[in-house]
């Protein structure tokens, strides 16, 4: 029963690769890397912001590959806060 349980567990904690979370995920972290990248190449002066924006959108392709996307979705947010700080705004 134990084991039972804890499968139901685990298949709870995966998301589905062709849902619109996974979707959203997979298109925020490619829009974000670009904005990230933007924001370098304009010379703002955002150095820690970009550290922690870079920081937050490793993670949040790590939770992508773990098929957690709300933790995506919600990494890709604070990062943007972060690359927006970066532009003065």
């Amino acid at each position: 029963m134990a084991l039972f349980l804890a499968i139901s567990l685990l298949a709870a904690c995966t998301g589905n690769p062709g849902s619109s979370s996974a979707r959203s995920c997979s298109s925020g972290l490619e829009s974000a890397f670009k904005e990230l990248d933007l924001a370098k190449a304009q010379g703002f002066g955002g150095t820690v912001d970009w550290g922690k924006a870079a920081g937050l959108l490793a993670a949040a392709k790590v939770q992508y590959e773990f098929e957690h996307y709300p933790n995506c979705i919600e990494k890709i947010d604070r990062a943007r806060v972060y690359i927006r700080r970066s532009k003065g705004g």
